[in-house]
């Protein structure tokens, strides 16, 4: 019984010793392969501090990004906001050139005329086939001190069908529509017509007659080439 015992724990002893000589010729490998467990520890919390300070260094480069970003749309916004408010600003000045020009015009003319003149006679395209809007600017230059009175006579010289033709007012407009034309004012007066033209006709030449009722203000007569404001 006791020989059985003595040999267990020879043998034990003997397992025991045999695993003690792995574990040191392991410890003893990795120390010869320059492998510590606390050095490799703390490499590889450097490690982990490193990619800590990375991701930090990338997320604050991302909102630099985007605050970059941000602030360019904010200047282009800017940008654009102050181009409509300087077209804005110069479509007044331009308004306000205009109308100076025009006042200008009737108050003192540049080539020193006096009476009835015809500022602006404009023609646009309108909604439909040979449909047009006429506008007219009538003035008094330089006499102020009444109204002139008077009827206004619109003629359009063309073509129709290749046969030189002239039409007044009425044919030009709405069956129904008034043709007269009159006019009384002291500085000036604007008129709008719609002409429709016929089928055919080719127009050349407005003419346009402006007859003063009143004394000592003559009546004039002018002539305009058919040209739309967008031709």
């Amino acid at each position: 019984m006791q020989e059985s015992i003595r040999n267990w724990m020879l043998t034990g002893a003997v397992l025991v010793a045999i695993a003690m000589a792995g574990y040191l010729s392991f410890e003893y490998g990795r120390i010869r392969a320059n492998f510590n467990i606390v050095d490799a520890i703390d490499e590889r919390r450097a490690y982990e501090r490193k990619i800590d300070s990375l991701q930090q260094k990338i997320e604050a480069l991302k909102q630099e990004v985007a605050l970059q970003k941000t602030q360019r749309e904010v200047e282009r916004e800017a940008y654009s906001d102050i181009e409509v408010s300087l077209g804005t600003l110069e479509d007044k000045i331009q308004e306000q050139r205009d109308a100076i020009a025009f006042y200008r015009g009737i108050i003192s003319p540049a080539d020193g005329g006096r009476g009835l003149k015809v500022q602006d006679l404009k023609l646009t395209a309108g909604e439909g086939e040979r449909v047009y809007n006429l506008s007219l600017v009538l003035v008094q230059v330089m006499q102020h001190d009444r109204k002139v009175k008077g009827t206004v006579e619109f003629l359009l010289e063309g073509d129709q069908d290749g046969v030189a033709t002239t039409y007044g007012l009425k044919e030009l407009l709405l069956p129904g529509t008034d043709s007269s034309w009159p006019f009384a004012f002291r500085y000036f007066q604007n008129f709008d017509r719609k002409l429709i033209l016929p089928a055919g006709f080719s127009p050349k030449r407005i003419n346009i007659e402006v007859h003063s009722r009143t004394k000592s203000i003559a009546s004039l007569k002018k002539s305009f080439l058919w040209q739309t404001a967008n031709s």
